[in-house]
């Protein structure tokens, strides 16, 4: 299923998810004037290279690598499918954290990502580019947050493709168990040419649905039915 969007109305503008996007398309229209030489170049040494983060993972380069990766994108398909996830699933989660704890959350996310991924493979001299471990945790947290909302999306079935609804407990819980068995099986496969950091995206959920689980237990939240009937609430506005 590919989402197209979710029910569920956001309270305030999501300010900060807009913001994200931006710098992100900003940054990889930037990597379009590169060369790929260049830009090759310009992963390997703006970006997190696990070989290298292994041999000095306190340094203040390592760190900065580490944000920086998070606004690279290896091509258009790639920062698209990352750009649509953060559109349809960050807002909310922006809206139930605030502001500053978004942003707080947003890269604490990346960073467990990519230190999952070195866990996995330290000695690795591939760069990982992406934002999709900051967003997988994101996923994580909408998964807690609001599991019952149904999603909005497209089901490809060739010539009887067709738009559905389903709750993001399926479409978020279905992505993540792909995402994992796609990690598991890719153990011991050679990666030296590049692929997808599968690991990165697990640990960017759990992690992100770890910080959600535990914002819910320290944070009053209102009542299941007073939730749910806001959020038909806003979709009522939305549609009138």
């Amino acid at each position: 299923m590919l989402p197209l969007y979710d029910l569920n109305p956001p309270r305030r503008v999501p300010y900060v998810t807009y913001i994200l996007i931006g710098i992100n398309a900003v940054i990889f229209l930037g990597q379009l004037t590169l060369s790929q030489r260049d830009l090759t170049q310009v992963f390997v040494t703006q970006a997190i290279v696990p070989a290298s983060a292994s041999s000095q993972p306190f340094s203040v380069d390592t760190i900065l690598d580490f944000i920086r990766s998070m606004f690279f994108h290896g091509g258009w398909a790639h920062i698209l499918g990352n750009m649509l996830y953060l559109w349809i699933f960050g807002d909310n989660v922006e809206d139930r954290l605030g502001k500053i704890l978004y942003v707080i959350f947003y890269f604490a996310c990346g960073f467990a990502a990519g230190i999952a991924q070195i866990l996995i493979d330290p000695g690795s001299p591939i760069p990982l580019v992406g934002a999709s471990g900051a967003i997988a945790g994101v996923l994580g947290a909408y998964l807690v947050l609001f599991p019952g909302v149904r999603v909005r999306g497209l089901i490809l079935l060739g010539y009887f493709s067709q738009l559905t609804e389903i709750p993001a407990l399926y479409v978020l819980g279905f992505w993540f168990v792909m995402q994992l068995f796609s990690g598991v099986t890719s153990l011991g496969v050679d990666t030296q040419s590049g692929g997808v950091a599968f690991f990165a995206h697990i640990g960017g959920f759990v992690f992100g649905a770890a910080l959600a689980w535990i914002f819910v237990r320290l944070t009053p939240q209102p009542p299941p039915v007073d939730r749910r009937e806001w959020v038909y609430q806003r979709n009522r506005r939305r549609l009138y």
